[in-house]
């Protein structure tokens, strides 16, 4: 392998994470919370900018998992990990609830099973309900449900936050941030790795795949040939927020021989989101929208909340999930090569991921790698709140008094300040481009989609930005 023509990073890491999503992110705060130099490299230039952003932000109990996998116990334990930590750092939370809606005798038939299943997983808190009982909770779903199964505690989340939270927390524990680092090559030698890539060399000791969609062609650079990532697309519809009170509670699809279905769910932003499709392609880069998806969810929507559909959309998305040919995740060491590999983490991810995290960290401990717990480490950071269950800055008369910034509203769709653009340009981990703020603050996330306010919102980047085209003081790495 040939070098690339760029001077490498000086220093030789312990570890090297690939892939800053969710999973990624969580896997480097947990290492950095051990005696060990860690860096995370991000293909793209952002933390959250791949599969985590268009996750469908359902904080999972794992009911419905697989018994007996290491996805079921890895998202029972992430499900109290991640609540614990959304309470020590701000992150959006709705304890919702949700419903699983059979509409015909085959989903009917099936409840029970999954009730059993669920305490199979060791939750037992599910409960089967007829349908009068649905209709009380959820009076706006369409005509012909027979019945269905409670989950008190399935909860809606903010992806965007969870990512950012576990990335600067992983920053303020001195995890190294490389972003735009796509690895294009790899040399095992005997005390390092070197991983080639257009911004530089970088050199670690041990290296950890995260990298999700790609997981199976970095897998590939070490010589293994284990699993395949087929991107599957899903297509959503976000409702305007006067949708908001027909949905209280997520109204989950009951998995049948026909597939596993669409859901309808309230968002941590106050808006409805009716989704997903699932549909495998070979691009992995392809997550624009079709007429064919498009088609698919009004029929859904139709079936299950007719209503719905007279709600203004305010907008249309598409997430690719890294889907492999397997029924449960793949976390493999290779001791050997000094590398480890997470594969295959669904959507679920988002919940498992710290879990994942201590996870990895235990099977690296096992073959010998020196992990010794740190006693210094930084507070959790406390995230900027972007949810509308809580106070936001534009609510908040004290904030307003001490910063006047934070009654200056930029974004009217979403009551965004001209106080949290300017945060969001200057925290650790800064807002890089105008869909970087978005992610962080909600701004041009509404019913315009940045048409009335986009000028306003690129003007005050550009205020806050720096040379390197980073909008912030804090310069990466």
């Amino acid at each position: 392998m040939t070098p690339t023509p760029h001077r490498p990073h000086p220093e030789i890491f312990d570890i090297a994470v690939i892939g800053g999503g969710i999973v990624g992110s969580a896997i480097a705060r947990e290492l950095s919370g051990h005696d060990v130099s860690v860096a995370l490299l991000e293909a793209r230039d952002d933390v959250g900018d791949g599969t985590s952003k268009a996750n469908t932000a359902i904080l999972h109990t794992g009911f419905d998992a697989k018994p007996g996998t290491l996805e079921s116990r890895l998202v029972a334990r992430g499900y109290h990990l991640l609540s614990d930590y959304a309470k020590a750092t701000g992150i959006p939370v709705e304890h919702t609830g949700a419903v699983l809606v059979a509409w015909n005798q085959e989903e009917l038939d099936a409840l029970p099973a999954l009730k059993e299943k669920a305490e199979a997983n060791g939750y037992e808190h599910c409960r089967i309900v007829d349908a009068d009982e649905v209709y009380r909770v959820l009076p706006d779903l369409g005509e012909g449900v027979l019945g269905g199964l409670t989950v008190p505690d399935e909860s809606i989340i903010c992806t965007w936050t969870t990512n950012l939270a576990l990335a600067t927390d992983a920053k303020q524990r001195g995890t190294t941030l490389l972003l735009e680092h796509a690895v294009t090559g790899i040399d095992v030698g005997d005390d390092a790795t070197t991983l080639y890539t257009a911004r530089g060399d970088v050199r670690a000791r041990w290296v950890v795949n995260a990298a999700g969609l790609g997981a199976d062609m970095i897998d590939q650079l070490f010589g293994h040939d284990r699993f395949t990532v087929t991107p599957r697309r899903g297509e959503l519809f976000v409702f305007d927020k006067l949708a908001r009170p027909k949905v209280g509670k997520i109204v989950l699809p009951v998995p049948s021989s026909r597939g596993k279905g669409v859901l309808i769910s309230p968002t941590i932003y106050g808006n409805v989101m009716l989704g997903p499709t699932a549909e495998d392609l070979t691009d992995r880069t392809n997550t624009a929208t079709s007429e064919d998806g498009y088609d698919f969810l009004l029929s859904k929507g139709a079936r299950l909340m007719p209503s719905l559909l007279s709600e203004e959309v305010t907008a249309s998305y598409a997430g690719l999930r890294a889907a492999i040919d397997r029924d449960d995740y793949l976390i493999e060491a290779t001791p050997e090569q000094r590398y480890l590999l997470v594969g295959g983490i669904r959507s679920t991810g988002l919940t498992a991921g710290i879990a994942i995290a201590e996870h990895v960290t235990g099977l690296l401990a096992e073959t010998g790698l020196g992990l010794r717990s740190r006693s210094d480490l930084p507070a959790p950071p406390r995230m900027p709140n972007i949810g509308e269950a809580t106070t936001r800055p534009y609510q908040d008369t004290d904030l307003i008094a001490e910063d006047t910034a934070y009654g200056t509203i930029v974004c009217f769709c979403e009551r965004v300040t001209e106080g949290e653009i300017r945060d969001a340009c200057h925290a650790p981990v800064p807002a890089r481009s105008l869909e970087g703020l978005r992610r962080r603050t909600r701004a041009m996330n509404g019913r315009c989609q940045g048409f009335f306010c986009g000028a306003a919102v690129a003007a005050l980047r550009t205020q806050h930005q720096t040379d390197d085209g980073c909008c912030s003081q804090h310069k990466d790495k």
